[in-house]
């Protein structure tokens, strides 16, 4: 049996039902999700879509595009560490 620390400062980390997450995004973002090309966690993805949401002043059609401009950032900062330069 493993003993734990009651004492420590440390949060616990709670594990959630991925699941039940991804259900709980805007069908919006379901859609988006569904065509990405990354492996997005529910979580990460929900808390890039109400900034991007805010950021464009509730507009659902530019919150989308920033998720897609938020990607492509991502996709061209890891591709030549994965496929090397060309």
């Amino acid at each position: 049996m493993r003993k734990t620390n009651l004492a420590t400062s440390l949060r616990r980390k709670v594990r959630s039902n991925p699941m039940q997450a991804y259900d709980a995004l805007p069908p919006e973002v379901r859609r988006w999700l569904a065509t990405a090309c990354l492996p997005w966690s529910p979580q990460s993805v929900a808390r890039l879509w109400r900034r991007a949401l805010r950021d464009a002043n509730g507009c659902k059609h530019h919150a989308t595009a920033r998720l897609d401009a938020a990607e492509r950032r991502l996709l061209e900062r890891d591709a030549p560490k994965i496929w090397g330069t060309t």
